[in-house]
């Protein structure tokens, strides 16, 4: 089963303290099992879907691939930003789709892929018709930390 490349990296990490706010970079995130992103909005209860998500294991990290990105800002002609689809860590090298069901490491950290994380009409409202169609089962997966680590930038994604 290949589920990540021998040179699969964490190529950006975001975060943002407050709901609605634009997510930004940052150098290196604690993931911590059962609270999510420290400091991140979802790790705080105060994001959009806090509430909805709040008895799920799938609101602690969120993860979408650099290739989709590009994929989607070539066939529209826009140039989205890899924090643009408000998710927490941005990866190269990786199907992320292969990992729902399956435990994988970022970096010191163990995580277990539970579902996609499908692009809504939150993230179409703010970044343009036609994403939600464009980006189905393609905007990237939701995990459950099962180990928790400092992640970096550059950090490998690899499945266990």
């Amino acid at each position: 089963m290949t589920q990540t490349d021998a040179g699969a990296t964490v190529i950006g990490l975001y975060t943002t303290a407050q709901a609605g706010t634009p997510l930004q970079a940052v150098p290196a995130v604690q993931l911590e099992p059962g609270r999510g992103l420290i400091g991140d909005r979802y790790s705080r209860h105060v994001g959009t879907f806090s509430e909805k998500l709040q008895d799920s294991p799938d609101w602690e990290v969120t993860l979408v691939e650099i290739e989709e990105i590009d994929r989607y800002n070539a066939a529209t002609g826009q140039s989205l930003s890899p924090g643009a689809l408000r998710r927490n860590l941005v990866t190269r090298g990786v199907r992320l789709n292969d990992l729902v069901g399956q435990r994988f490491r970022v970096g010191d950290a163990e995580l277990e892929g539970v579902r996609l994380c499908e692009p809504c009409a939150y993230l179409e409202g703010l970044l343009g018709p036609g994403l939600v169609k464009a980006l189905a089962h393609r905007a990237g997966l939701r995990a459950r930390i099962v180990r928790g680590a400092t992640v970096r930038a550059g950090d490998s994604v690899v499945a266990t």
